[in-house]
C-alpha cells in the first residue's frame, strides 16, 4: 500500500517548483542598471479640487414601472365556431371583447361586447363566422 502525501508536503512541493520557474525571470534582468520606470512608479497623481463637481450630475428621471393590465386569454377556431376563454389574474377589471373575422367577402365580421372579467375572474366568449374563419382575437380595455 502506497503513503499518501499530506497536505503540508503537496503545498511545500507546490511552493518550490513556482519559486523555481520565477527564478529564471529574475536572473534574466540587467545587475548593474536601474529598472525602468513602468505604471507603478512615476510623478505622484495630482488631483485639481476645482475640477471635482460640487453635486453630483442629474440623472434622467424614471419611468413608472407599468402596472400589470389585461386577462389572459385563450382564442381556439373550430370549423366556423371560435371560442375565448379569458382568465383575469390582475386586481383590476378589464374589458374583454371578442374579434372575428370571417374568410368569405360576404361573410360578416363581428366584434362582440365588452364584457367585464373581475379580478381572478374567468369568462368564455363565442362568435361564429357562416363559413370559414380568417382570424379572432381578444382586445382589452379599462373600466
Amino acid at each position: 500500500m502506497r503513503a499518501r502525501p499530506s497536505r503540508a508536503v503537496s503545498l511545500l512541493v507546490t511552493s518550490v517548483i513556482l519559486t523555481g520557474l520565477m527564478v529564471p525571470g529574475a536572473a534574466a534582468e540587467p545587475a548593474g542598471e536601474e529598472a525602468a520606470p513602468g505604471p507603478e512608479v512615476g510623478a505622484p497623481a495630482v488631483v485639481d479640487l476645482a475640477e471635482i463637481p460640487v453635486e453630483p450630475p442629474v440623472q434622467p428621471a424614471r419611468t413608472a414601472p407599468r402596472e400589470l393590465f389585461g386577462a389572459d386569454c385563450d382564442t381556439e377556431i373550430n370549423g366556423s365556431q371560435v371560442t375565448a376563454y379569458c382568465h383575469n389574474g390582475y386586481p383590476e377589471t378589464d374589458l374583454v371583447r371578442l374579434h372575428v373575422e370571417c374568410d368569405r367577402w360576404w361573410d360578416v365580421d363581428n366584434d362582440g361586447p365588452a364584457v367585464a372579467v373581475g379580478p381572478a375572474g374567468r369568462i368564455e366568449l363565442t362568435s361564429r363566422c357562416w363559413k370559414e374563419v380568417r382570424s379572432a382575437w381578444v382586445s382589452h380595455q379599462r373600466p
